[in-house]
């Protein structure tokens, strides 16, 4: 739903809400407006009716605009309550119709929006059509004029000892008929060439599912430390009040009161820094998916550690998964039909030549018809087909070494980031089974004893500095584990 449709749905539920508040509101308007009137009135009335003195005319507009004063107070208290709670409303309603991805939704207008993939797609496109022509013919020859011919126009026409007169008028066609192996060699080879752009595409498709994975998994960790800070700034506010209280009323020390007013800016600076990141996450993940950068949205916060422990990182997974590596097959396939290609140039050609000729004073017309051959094996027409081939070959040799080159960095880097992530989620599992309940229930019991008067302030923050701490650490490490996941599944090429 777009924003503009979504305003135009909301503007007249909020001013139905409205109306129902605005009627109270300027009913207590017009009823603060008169009853200074009404007041006046009535002890007017009490007045005359008992016979008392009116009261000097300095006293009573001074107590009717104090009393006044307060009406006006409450007025604005209900139109500020209003203004917050309709605003509240408004931002609640906005937040829930924003369009909520999860990573597979990202990869889908990935895989349809990127420039880079339709780039790819284009290149295809173009192979795939220049392929259609491999097997091409020559272009026929034509030519046409005179053919032995005298300069001497005298002699074009027939002679008075009636002989035929000299010279022809000649008509000539020639076609070369292509090699057949050599025609089905290059459609081979061209045909071919397209699969190398395929698997390029969805080598760069791996990366780009990479970076959307490590921006849309930094955005689930923010979003938990937001939550984190959140709970940590009820806490702040909490004892701070709380210090406030007991100072005032000479029950406390406010030796740490300071320091939580000090930790309570310190979590609202995070909060900003935070928001900031989030806002990079939200623009980069746009430009993946290459939509207009200011987009809202928000993702799923769902996520899952996954066990490679099983996987073996040997040549045959990596050629098997990683589209690189299939591309330098391709590459080595299309070498091969390339340099086949160019053997079958050393193979001969054959061609067609027909000569009419029309004859001048009499001459009777004639023609004449040869076969050709093209003999590209000879020693001096042979040497680049012969040079080509040898070039292919290296070729080839220096795409195998490539292509081992790759296999042995990539096996290195998923065994060490394996034992990495194995150990990271042993410090995770530590976290969330062991330390942070220990803390959580140590803060616990620490706010208990602080609000029965038996510890200080001071222990309480203390309590709660370590607890703030070593969450926000297991969020760190919990980061890291996944970016080592994203990482390890970008070696492996597992989407």
């Amino acid at each position: 739903m777009s924003p503009a449709t979504l305003l135009l749905l909301i503007f007249p539920c909020v001013a139905l809400l409205c109306l129902p508040f605005a009627i109270v509101h300027y009913r207590t308007s017009l009823f603060l407006s008169i009853r200074p009137l009404l007041f006046k009135w009535s002890m007017m009335r009490v007045d005359s009716r008992f016979g008392r003195k009116k009261t000097p005319r300095l006293q009573r507009p001074q107590r009717t605009l104090q009393f006044y004063s307060g009406g006006d107070r409450e007025v604005r208290f209900i139109k500020q309550k209003l203004t917050i709670g309709i605003s509240v409303l408004f931002i609640s309603m906005l937040a829930n119709s924003q369009e909520k991805l999860n990573l597979n939704s990202i990869f889908s207008v990935i895989s349809t929006n990127h420039p880079d993939l339709k780039m790819y797609d284009a290149q295809i496109r173009s192979l795939d059509e220049a392929a259609k022509g491999a097997k091409n013919w020559e272009p026929p020859l034509l030519s046409t004029g005179l053919w032995m011919t005298p300069y001497n126009p005298g002699l074009w026409s027939k002679q008075s000892n009636g002989s035929t007169g000299m010279g022809q008028y000649m008509i000539s066609g020639q076609q070369t008929f292509p090699n057949r192996r050599m025609q089905n060699a290059e459609q081979k080879y061209m045909q071919s060439m397209s699969s190398v752009e395929k698997e390029k595409k969805n080598a760069n498709i791996n990366e780009l599912y990479s970076a959307a994975k490590e921006n849309y998994f930094q955005w689930v960790v923010i979003k938990k430390k937001l939550g984190v800070l959140e709970q940590d700034q009820k806490m702040l506010d909490f004892m701070i009040k709380n210090a406030e209280l007991r100072y005032k009323n000479n029950l406390g020390k406010i030796s740490a009161y300071y320091k939580a007013k000090a930790a309570l800016g310190n979590i609202e600076s995070m909060r900003i820094m935070l928001q900031n990141e989030l806002s990079q996450k939200l623009i980069s993940l746009n430009t993946l998916m290459n939509r207009d950068k200011s987009t809202m949205f928000d993702i799923d916060t769902s996520y899952e550690t996954k066990d490679y422990s099983t996987v073996a990182f040997d040549s045959a997974t990596f050629i098997n998964s990683r589209s690189d590596l299939k591309a330098i097959d391709k590459d080595i396939q299309v070498a091969g039909l390339q340099q086949e290609l160019e053997k079958t140039k050393l193979k001969p050609e054959f061609g067609v030549r027909f000569d009419h000729m029309f004859g001048f004073g009499g001459l009777p017309m004639q023609y004449s018809l040869m076969g050709m051959v093209k003999l590209p094996m000879a020693k001096w027409s042979s040497r680049s087909s012969k040079a080509n081939v040898i070039s292919l070959q290296w070729k080839i040799e220096s795409l195998n070494d490539q292509k081992q080159s790759l296999i042995n960095e990539a096996s290195g880097v998923a065994t060490g980031m394996l034992t990495e992530i194995q150990s990271r989620q042993k410090q995770i599992r530590l976290y969330e089974d062991n330390i942070i309940p220990a803390l959580r229930k140590n803060f616990q019991t620490m706010q208990l004893a602080y609000e029965n008067n038996t510890e200080e302030l001071f222990e309480l923050y203390d309590a709660w500095e370590t607890l703030n701490m070593t969450q926000l650490q297991h969020l760190d490490q919990l980061q890291q584990l996944l970016l080592m996941q994203v990482e390890l599944e970008r070696v492996l090429e597992i989407k």
